[in-house]
């Protein structure tokens, strides 16, 4: 045992010496004689300026200070400066001043709407970051929400300023363009790259969530004919109890289908591609994050309270730049909202459809709007329902006309399981009819509703 010990002390004095070679000292490290320990706390304390997290314990409060900050400024500048539509960031304080020191509603609409673009597509970016350290069902999930969550604070703005028209046509702008205009892109974009071969997806998939989008229609048609056929037993209450009843089991079923995705043995965010080769799993192994989990989450929630401050301006100017403009109301609340609120899809399910993953960009594309149409709206119904507002799910024949006809002409694009750029040329021309329609449509309902009779 001394002998042992002494042997072990020798060695480990002629390693800091350096008088053993690379070899020996390898070798005596696998047979356990040496500890590693000493040099390598040296080489991390070297490199520990290269560290990205926020928590790595530092060898000295000193040199620990140093380094967050250095982290600190490192983690601006990644997501400050790493993508070009970040040059748009300057447009909201701009909108602030314009709004504070004139009364160009037309100028702060237009400037809100440019500077919410490059701060929804950083949350999405921090989303995917932080779906790094997730499983790919959590992932997905955590990428439809957050890339809703621009719509869903616009909505929360417009209910607190009784603008009940404006948030339902909102939410129903962001299904459209997550349906018709954001998959047609993709479709599109990848049918180009891939044009020798034909994309594929999982039809199982992609028919669920039609399933779920009927449904949402179901939810809003019942309430919109009870209205307009003048059948209901109460008048004034039937239709807003049946909203907020169909609300309530439309978030129910919402929670069964996140349940069943977490509990079923096949993963609905797994990409399904056959044709994917060796050497693009090794490609994908290969992607890291560019920053640590709770550097993400921090700047969810700074992304997320910037987005607030501008969609406050944003929602208070809608009417005035509506006037200003002269473009109504409705083509604002459907088309212009959904697209800066929908910047982080667009932008993703472009890419992922380009490298080939069409299942991950259906489940950015349709499963966005399956969030909206069967969480978002009914979660507005009922947040309005404890704030006194009476919203319900009368959207008025020609928006919920419009719904219909979109989840069916999608519905029947997705149920060969291929994709292909005419398929996607096809969703953006029917994209531009629904525009221009909203376009010469005059909503008959006003900006400020008139509030209903209570329950």
């Amino acid at each position: 045992m001394d002998n042992t010990h002494s042997l072990g002390v020798e060695i480990n004095s002629q390693l800091e010496m350096g008088s053993l070679d690379g070899k020996t000292r390898s070798d005596l490290e696998d047979l356990n004689l040496v500890s590693s320990q000493p040099i390598d706390r040296k080489t991390s304390s070297l490199n520990i300026t290269s560290q990205k997290s926020f928590f790595g314990p530092p060898d000295s409060k000193e040199f620990g200070c140093k380094c967050i900050f250095s982290c600190i400024v490192y983690s601006i500048k990644t997501v400050l400066f790493s993508n070009k539509l970040n040059l748009l960031l300057p447009c909201g304080p701009l909108a602030i001043v314009v709004d504070k020191l004139t009364n160009h509603q037309g100028w702060v609409f237009f400037l809100c709407l440019l500077g919410i673009i490059p701060l929804a597509e950083r949350l999405g970016w921090a989303t995917e970051q932080l779906a790094f350290y997730t499983g790919p069902t959590v992932g997905g999930l955590l990428n439809a929400t957050f890339g809703n969550a621009t719509e869903l604070i616009i909505s929360m703005h417009a209910l607190e300023s009784n603008m009940i028209r404006v948030v339902q046509q909102s939410l129903l702008g962001s299904i459209l363009s997550n349906m018709l205009l954001v998959l047609g892109c993709a479709f599109f974009g990848g049918g180009i790259v891939h044009y020798n071969k034909e994309q594929v997806f999982d039809k199982a998939s992609a028919a669920m969530n039609s399933g779920l989008l009927l449904m949402a229609v179901m939810g809003l048609l019942f309430p919109t004919v009870l209205h307009f056929t003048h059948t209901e037993l109460h008048y004034g209450k039937s239709e807003l109890l049946l909203s907020r009843f169909s609300s309530c089991i439309m978030l129910v079923a919402y929670g069964a289908y996140i349940f069943f995705q977490f509990t079923s043995q096949r993963n609905l965010y797994t990409p399904v591609n056959e044709e994917e080769s060796p050497t693009d799993r090794s490609s994908d192994d290969e992607e890291v994050p560019d920053m640590s989990k709770w550097e993400s989450v921090i700047w969810l929630f700074i992304l997320t309270a910037l987005i607030s401050v501008l969609s406050g301006y944003l929602v208070n100017a809608i009417e005035g730049a509506s006037i200003a403009m002269n473009i109504p109301v409705a083509f604002v609340s459907v088309i212009l909202l959904p697209i800066v609120g929908n910047a982080a899809e667009h932008a993703g399910a472009i890419m992922f459809a380009v490298k080939n993953k069409l299942d991950i960009c259906l489940g950015v594309a349709i499963g966005s709007s399956t969030q909206v149409a069967m969480f978002g709206i009914p979660f507005c119904v009922v947040v309005a329902w404890i704030m006194g507002r009476p919203m319900d799910l009368n959207f008025q024949p020609f928006e919920t006309a419009t719904l219909i006809m979109t989840v069916l002409v999608v519905a029947f694009m997705l149920q060969e399981g291929t994709s292909n750029y005419f398929k996607g040329l096809m969703l953006i021309f029917c994209y531009l009819i629904v525009a221009a329609s909203f376009f010469v449509h005059i909503d008959p309902e006003s900006i400020k509703d008139q509030p209903k009779t209570q329950l």
